[in-house]
């Protein structure tokens, strides 16, 4: 018969509403039965595991009472149930391996807890803005079908002494009481140096309070923390995180990887795909998609299901004119087009575009 391990997993699992986990709880008891001899009682087993997943069950238990936080904490997070997967992502292997094992951690973490081991919960991601960050979030809410709590900043921050503390009380209350994937995208703002120049009382009054929630344990959530200028983090709040990632620009194998998923149903043989890693070098994920998306629209409305590698590169170049908009170092940026040249008769490598000029 099955351990008390295993009815306490199916117990957990059920009153969670982790339908995949139940699932496969279910067919493992239903295989060892199998092994014992017990043939009639696991072909139950698994008949009563393919009926709880069925389409309507499976929308009856939809943990829609999780969807809308009220009072104080509806004030403090957004929420959503993303539709993400980690297949949509495009990262480098070791992080897709990384993010891999986290769900399998979360899924089966009565195979731990029955070894004195625990799941990984506190996640930092840190890279450029654009590289995924925010999108890994939401594809481990969606992997393991949790709502995703977004920490609302200008909600929480206050200028008012003590309040800030107080409000990051609610949240994490709420991340022990109600399971689902909690995101702090930017936590400079919460998590900034001891050491700054320009801190003040509150500020480090903000910051301790957040490295001993970040101690406490986070019950059965994800907390996942962002952050595009790791340097400005105080280097306390590295310990308390059990996993961090580091975020890159794409590379060249990202680069097609990224054009050629979004333009999926264009004809792209022709696309020469160096000559685009050069041209979309030191753009991020996020910019190529919409460079891409760009390049597509226009294609569509001249009626054209081909997409030509000249209006790729035009594309990426709008794109990276978009990044030097609002430039506040007072110099002026020379932005080239695909035929320009440098001023003296030269022309200007792809990779280059949109750099500064050197000084004469």
């Amino acid at each position: 018969m099955a351990s008390a391990q295993q009815l306490i997993g199916l117990i957990k699992s059920h009153a969670e509403g982790d339908e995949t986990r139940f699932f496969d709880l279910a067919m493992q008891l239903a295989a060892a039965e199998d092994q014992k001899g017990h043939v009639r009682l696991a072909e139950q087993l698994r008949a009563w595991a393919d009926a709880g997943k069925s389409p309507s069950r499976a929308h009856s238990s939809q943990p829609t009472l999780l969807a809308a936080p009220r009072g104080e904490l509806g004030e403090l997070v957004g929420t959503s149930y993303p539709a993400t997967r980690l297949a949509s992502l495009i990262l480098p292997a070791t992080i897709q391996d990384e993010l891999s094992h986290l769900v399998a951690e979360t899924r089966q973490r009565d195979r731990l807890e029955a070894r004195g081991l625990h799941p990984r919960r506190r996640v930092l991601l840190s890279g450029p803005p654009g590289t995924g960050k925010t999108m890994t979030a939401s594809a481990l809410a969606g992997e393991l079908k949790f709502p995703m709590y977004t920490v609302l900043l200008h909600g929480l921050i206050t200028k008012y002494f003590g309040e800030t503390a107080s409000k990051l009380r609610t949240i994490f209350d709420a991340v022990r009481t109600n399971r689902g994937v909690y995101l702090f995208d930017e936590i400079d703002a919460l998590a900034g140096s001891r050491t700054r120049g320009d801190d003040v009382g509150e500020a480090r009054r903000i910051l301790n309070s957040f490295l001993q929630f970040l101690e406490e344990d986070p019950g059965p959530s994800i907390i996942v923390a962002t952050t595009n200028v790791p340097e400005l983090l105080d280097s306390a709040i590295l310990r308390r995180f059990d996993v961090v990632l580091r975020y890159e620009l794409p590379d060249a194998d990202a680069i097609e990887q990224t054009v050629r998923r979004r333009l999926n149903g264009f004809k792209t043989g022709r696309i020469a795909w160096k000559q685009l890693a050069a041209a979309a070098g030191g753009l991020s994920t996020a910019d190529l998609v919409r460079g891409t998306e760009d390049a597509a629209r226009r294609a569509v409305l001249s009626g054209l299901d081909t997409i030509s590698t000249p209006a790729l590169l035009d594309a990426f170049e709008r794109r990276r004119t978009l990044q030097l908009i609002g430039d506040t170092n007072g110099s002026t940026r020379q932005i080239s087009h695909p035929s320009a040249n440098n001023g003296d008769g030269q022309k200007v490598p792809p990779h280059r575009r949109g750099q500064r000029a050197p000084s004469k």
